[in-house]
């Protein structure tokens, strides 16, 4: 089972990111809404395609919010290691959601390079979009900075998103300005290039998604070994194993110690170990730790640090 001392500041942690979720959703739906609003009634197609783009961050997170809701859950007999995994799922989630907006603006740009048709162009559209491109700036610039304070995948995948629109407002306004000014080409041009951020941002979630899933290796082995080879009574250790995500993370390790060593002795230097491990890496949910001797010198296995 996971550290049950753990449980409280995850609860806590987890609290924080409802909550950044719950104010980042109240901001989007009304940039959404007066995108919406103001698209139909001026009738212009790109707002209106932008209020739906805007509509997609709220889905990423209610998305979000479903998933913290079950992330948060403390361990049971099924989940021993926690529900910790399925913000990561959250947060694949809104990949799709990337990947949705991916496909409608290439689909939006092609459309306008095949028929050719030009944007109306209105003060107030382009006053409306600086607006909410201002708001979006400043929930991304929030949202980043609550990821990084509590290491949070699904409120990073949703930055990313929302830095996504942000991109999509940038490509409208110039869109509005480049009719202005008599250069109708540069709309599907800009909106070209915002693809290629939209895909730069789904790839860097599916990276990090994959990474946990698949239990990539979370804290270098030498750096667990410089913490271990501190007790003195540690000979060495091998078969180092760390998997999770960067703020919830499980090791296991085999310890060398000498073979003589009293039973009550060797599990009090495994709990010494357990506890520096812990102290150095915090954001530690579990330790196991596998007693034995050490290899046979003859065995050519042996302790990298050790050397």
């Amino acid at each position: 089972m996971a550290n049950p001392a753990r449980a409280p500041v995850l609860t806590d942690r987890y609290a924080q990111v409802v909550r950044v979720l719950y104010r980042v959703l109240v901001l989007n739906l009304a940039v959404a809404v007066v995108k919406l609003v103001l698209g139909y009634m001026t009738g212009a197609v790109s707002i209106l395609s932008e209020g739906f783009h805007s509509l997609t961050d709220s889905a990423s997170n209610v998305v979000g919010l479903v998933g913290v809701s079950i992330a948060k859950r403390p361990p049971d007999q099924e989940h021993p290691y926690g529900h910790r995994k399925y913000e990561t799922m959250a947060s694949l989630g809104i990949l799709l959601f990337l990947v949705v907006v991916l496909v409608q603006v290439l689909t939006a740009a092609y459309d306008r390079l095949v028929s050719g048709t030009v944007p109306r162009v209105f003060p107030e559209g382009i006053g409306v979009m600086a607006a909410t491109l201002v708001v979006n700036l400043l929930v991304v610039a929030y949202e980043m900075r609550a990821a990084r304070q509590l290491n949070s995948e699904v409120l990073q995948a949703d930055a990313m998103h929302t830095r996504s629109d942000v991109l999509t407002s940038v490509t409208v306004l110039a869109a509005l300005f480049g009719v202005w000014w008599g250069y109708g080409w540069l709309d599907p041009l800009a909106a070209l290039v915002v693809t290629v951020f939209i895909g730069r941002a789904a790839w860097r979630i599916a990276q990090e998604g994959s990474r946990i899933l698949s239990d990539q290796i979370v804290i270098a082995e030498e750096d667990v070994r410089a913490v271990v080879r501190t007790v003195p009574a540690v000979l060495g250790c091998h078969h180092i194993r760390t998997r999770g995500s960067i703020d919830h993370v499980f090791m296991d390790l085999h310890v060398w110690l000498d073979g003589r060593t009293p039973l009550q002795a060797a599990h009090d230097t495994s709990h010494l170990v357990k506890d520096r491990l812990m102290k150095r890496f915090p954001h530690l949910a579990d330790v196991v730790i596998h007693i034995e001797p050490p290899p046979d010198p003859g065995s050519g296995i042996g302790d990298p640090g050790s050397e």
